[in-house]
């Protein structure tokens, strides 16, 4: 068996964004809790932001054959439905590779802290999550500069 980094060593810098996105199912309760910043580990969407953020940025250790890439941007916005939080974020770099796996990552990294914060209101009495799942990850958009572009 072999496992290869892929050689980007000829490809020119060129500028590069992607858009991925994902959600949470929680209970309306703990939606209404995390409205009036009233979790007890404290502001859910707050703490969800720096480590979308985070998990942007350290994506190649956390993926074996991912380069690291010189991220220059990161945005992390959320979208608060009646049980639900949607999470979209868009990384940009000027790169010799593309940053969907760095707003796949961030994605998947502000989802679960939401997870993590709000666990103790969402446990059912035998100590499980009936409703709470992360769903819908997602790659929303690609873009290559140098006129190869690609939506998806």
């Amino acid at each position: 068996m072999s496992v290869n980094m892929a050689d980007i060593g000829e490809k020119p810098p060129v500028p590069r964004v992607a858009t991925a996105g994902g959600s949470i199912r929680l209970k309306t309760k703990t939606i209404e809790l995390i409205k009036s910043n009233s979790i007890e580990k404290g502001d859910v969407l707050a703490v969800a932001r720096v480590a979308a953020i985070q998990a942007a940025k350290r994506t190649s250790e956390n993926i074996p054959l991912c380069h690291p890439i010189p991220v220059d941007h990161i945005s992390v916005d959320f979208t608060i439905g009646c049980d639900s939080i949607e999470c979209i974020v868009r990384v940009g770099a000027v790169a010799k590779t593309g940053v969907e796996m760095e707003a796949l990552s961030g994605v998947v990294g502000a989802l679960l802290t939401i997870w993590d914060m709000t666990k103790k209101y969402e446990k059912d009495e035998r100590g499980q999550y009936p409703e709470t799942f992360i769903s819908e990850i997602r790659v929303l958009n690609k873009y290559k500069g140098g006129g190869s572009n690609t939506r998806g």
